[in-house]
């Protein structure tokens, strides 16, 4: 996917935020590193003039848990026919706890509790 993107690229999700194509293929490169198998599947997308929407679902299978998804959506801005600035929206922590059984429970509670 690195050819779609601008240079300057500026990305920004829950975790992180970096600007510039190198610093953006250097975190898909530590994601890959850390997972034992990494795959996005696309749900949907939508485009209007500069502006896509995409939702997806990334699955990642660690080395030492088992395989998680995790649901998001993207929202990238286009100059010039590539990506020029990636906004990332998801629930990492519940995704992925989701498939621990005991952190699920003790997690969701939590998340009810604090937030409703």
């Amino acid at each position: 996917m690195l050819p779609y993107y601008a240079e300057d690229v500026r990305f920004k999700d829950s975790v992180q935020e970096l600007r510039g194509k190198e610093n953006f293929a250097a975190m898909t490169r530590r994601l890959a590193k850390r997972s034992k198998q990494l795959r996005f599947i696309i749900r949907s997308a939508l485009q209007r003039d500069d502006l896509v929407f995409v939702e997806w679902e990334m699955v990642i299978s660690y080395r030492r848990f088992p395989e998680s998804s995790v649901y998001g959506s993207s929202r990238l801005l286009l100059r010039d026919g590539k990506i020029a600035d990636q906004r990332d929206y998801y629930d990492l922590w519940g995704d992925i706890f989701d498939n621990i059984p005991l952190f699920s429970s003790l997690y969701r509670g939590f998340m009810r509790r604090a937030f409703g």
